[in-house]
């Protein structure tokens, strides 16, 4: 069977033939990432060199409408992208895919499988999470904090609201536009499950990095498989009071149910074109998976500032656990990809759950 979907593939996407086929090809998995650093295999990586040069991701397809042509493995059916950073450039990539004509993503698996920054209350650098909730930081009003009423704790003012979490919540999903995604909680235990049975990698440089988070215990612990929210902002916030933030404007707009764990800049606008695709049935938004996993910690350690941590990582070149956060996101992601692309015939008419 394998064979046969791979031949068929690449004969109908062959590079160097026209942008569309006849007939649109199944694809089983797409695995989203962000960014990618130079080549896609054999220099300094980013998100999508480990699925090239791994699972592997070996056929290249001609993308000119996004930033980054796709890789495909025509065995498996399984469609790599990278979006581009921010929300809008990762919104606008994600329509483009799924309004190529090349693909039918009907039945697919969708992974987001990109790095994050971590809440040290949550968990620890080198560790991976799977978001039930996707939280959009955006979407406010704001008031320098400078300027803030005495008693506000911040000047983030949810929209259609005059006053820091004012009760009631507003809708998630209005004409101000979509604050919270709620996946599908059976799918995303399915996959936290069989994913923390392969283990993520522990070095030393996460073990001194940890060690300073004197005071959080999630933090001291060696990375993990978890489940815990994405906030996504395109503003790369860091500090205590942010963080603090970030917890609550999660558990806002998941009205309690929810908890902040990582922060990433794409999640709410990948979740919005998929909400549109899936209106047109282009999509299925039961089958969306995102996992970051935790490239740095969002806030410094005790004794350092806001500005100290942000210049070391930048003096570095690299946040610091850039590299094993890479790692993770392959490993833990990879698990469910081949298990998903590889048992088709049971997960293309049955979505998998964790209950």
């Amino acid at each position: 069977m394998r064979l046969a979907l791979a031949a068929t593939l690449l004969a109908a996407l062959a590079i160097t033939g026209p942008l569309h086929a006849a007939a649109p090809i199944p694809i089983r998995v797409v695995v989203v990432t962000t960014f990618e650093i130079g080549a896609d295999t054999g220099d300094t990586p980013g998100e999508l060199q480990s699925w090239v040069e791994k699972l592997p991701l070996p056929t290249i397809l001609r993308f000119p409408q996004g930033t980054h042509d796709l890789r495909l493995n025509p065995a498996l059916g399984v469609l790599g992208i990278v979006t581009g950073e921010g929300p809008t450039r990762a919104a606008a990539s994600i329509e483009a895919l799924g309004n190529d004509p090349r693909f039918d993503l009907s039945h697919a698996y969708i992974l987001v499988a990109g790095i994050a920054g971590i809440d040290p209350h949550v968990g620890s650098v080198g560790a991976a999470m799977w978001a039930l909730h996707v939280v959009d930081g955006d979407l406010a009003h704001e008031i320098d904090a400078r300027e803030i009423p005495p008693g506000w704790t911040t000047g983030y003012v949810p929209l259609q609201r005059t006053t820091p979490f004012e009760q009631p919540a507003p809708p998630g999903q209005s004409i101000s536009g979509s604050n919270v995604f709620t996946l599908n909680a059976g799918l995303v235990r399915w996959a936290c499950r069989l994913s923390a049975k392969a283990g993520l990698p522990d070095t030393a440089a996460l073990r001194d990095i940890r060690a300073r988070y004197t005071g959080f215990p999630a933090a001291m612990a060696p990375p993990a498989v978890g489940i815990g929210d994405t906030l996504a902002s395109g503003t790369f916030w860091v500090g205590g009071r942010m963080n603090a933030w970030a917890e609550s404007w999660v558990a806002y707009w998941t009205h309690g149910t929810g908890r902040f764990a990582t922060t990433a800049e794409e999640d709410a606008g990948v979740m919005q074109a998929l909400t549109f695709l899936a209106q047109v049935h282009k999509v299925d938004l039961q089958r969306v998976l995102v996992l970051r996993t935790a490239s740095n910690f969002d806030m410094p350690p005790p004794g350092q500032t806001p500005a100290a941590l942000l210049a070391a990582e930048a003096k570095a070149g690299k946040l610091s656990a850039y590299l094993p956060s890479l790692d993770a996101a392959y490993i833990a992601g990879s698990v469910v990809v081949r298990t998903l692309a590889g048992n088709w015939r049971v997960y293309n008419g049955a979505v998998p759950r964790g209950d």
